[in-house]
């Protein structure tokens, strides 16, 4: 199989992920982190404090307890949207943006707390982020937004939203699902005062894990309570962090699978690794674009990841990949939960067909891709 849904999850992992993974449950060293003073406990601690430390450093956060552990970036993002917004707030979101953040601030409606979205110029595929001044309101608290589009893989121009936010007093919240471990990102240099990613995507962790990364301490309240491993005569979950947000047992298995991820990306370079698969999806769309029944949707003259957006003239995204499933080629069809931005490409009926490579993916499977939707379009001249 030709696997291009690495934006949903990565299916080939760095070998030494799974290992991690096994480690933990099989050679029955690893207790309940925080939850005693056995060596046990003690061994589990330190693989979740070394999983913060490789993730202070990917990301440049000040301090590793300014990392919290989550389920994946859904939970992250209802930690950020749900704990830091209350009634009578605004929020600015973004037409790129997933349903893990469009649906949590829509749940907020009923609390009083109103949104705005900055809209796509369809032609272009641009955020139009000239739009942010007249967005703008008195009680707006917050902009987050989606580093690029997890549907045409376009990038959001961060620098412009952090100064942004900085002149207007905003916190600014970054979803760094589809960026985490192949765009180089610094918290501190770019000023992003929460970044919430998943474990299971570029970052080759398994899946079920995930963070949140924060620029300094903040009021949150948490998403949920109950035991911490300390502080437990204290009714509401402790005040301070790393433990205010990580409610009940870690998932243990699954941050060290995370760590080994995150350690590959260290080591091999993350501008390396996005380059590679860059290069993949850039000789796609060139290809892409030579065809006269497809239309494509990423933009190579603009700063974009690995993900690219098409579709055949004449047929529903899910008939063609149909097709190429056939063929053994894995891609991802229809709304991928981003649904402002169909509705400004003018896909919300048809849909899309994304093809996501990795930097496991190679230049022979491209070939293969590239042959694969040649002949669908050739097969519809017949």
């Amino acid at each position: 199989m030709i696997y291009l849904d690495n934006a949903a999850t990565t299916l080939v992992k760095p070998k030494a992920v799974g290992k991690a993974v096994f480690d933990v449950i099989d050679r029955q060293i690893y207790g309940n982190p925080s939850r005693g003073a056995h060596q046990s406990a003690i061994n589990a601690y330190e693989v979740v404090f070394k999983a913060r430390q490789k993730i202070q450093q990917l990301f440049n956060v000040p301090s590793e307890s300014l990392v919290s552990f989550t389920t994946n970036a859904t939970e992250a993002l209802n930690i950020a949207i749900k704990g830091l917004l209350k009634p009578g707030d605004h929020v600015i979101a973004t037409a790129f943006d997933h349903n893990s953040v469009l649906r949590p601030i829509y749940q907020l409606e009923a609390a009083g707390v109103a949104h705005s979205f900055v809209g796509l110029d369809a032609k272009t595929g641009e955020l139009q982020l000239n739009q942010l001044a007249s967005l703008l309101q008195t009680n707006t608290k917050m902009i987050i937004c989606t580093h690029a589009s997890n549907v045409i893989g376009d990038l959001v121009d961060i620098k412009r939203i952090s100064e942004f936010c900085q002149r207007h007093h905003l916190l600014f919240v970054l979803d760094a699902s589809q960026t985490a471990g192949v765009v180089p990102i610094d918290m501190q240099a770019s000023h992003i005062d929460v970044l919430c990613f998943t474990g299971h995507k570029s970052l080759y962790g398994p899946q079920g894990t995930g963070g949140i990364c924060f620029l300094k301490p903040l009021q949150i309240t948490p998403l949920l309570s109950g035991g911490s491993g300390i502080d437990s005569f204290n009714h509401s979950q402790p005040p301070f962090m790393p433990e205010r947000l990580e409610a009940g047992t870690l998932n243990v298995p699954g941050i060290a699978g995370l760590s080994a991820g995150v350690d590959y990306c260290l080591k091999q370079g993350v501008s390396e690794l996005g380059s590679k698969a860059l290069k993949l999806a850039d000789q796609f769309i060139l290809a892409m674009a030579g065809l006269d029944k497809v239309e494509v949707y990423s933009h190579l003259m603009q700063p974009h990841t690995a993900t690219v957006g098409i579709n055949i003239a004449g047929l529903d995204s899910s008939e063609v990949s149909d097709l190429l499933s056939e063929q053994g080629i894995a891609t991802r069809p229809g709304a991928h939960c981003a649904p402002l931005i169909h509705e400004a490409l003018g896909t919300k009926q048809r849909g899309i067909i994304r093809f996501s490579f990795s930097s496991f993916n190679t230049a022979e499977e491209t070939k293969q891709v590239i042959a694969a939707v040649t002949e669908i379009t050739k097969s519809m001249e017949e």
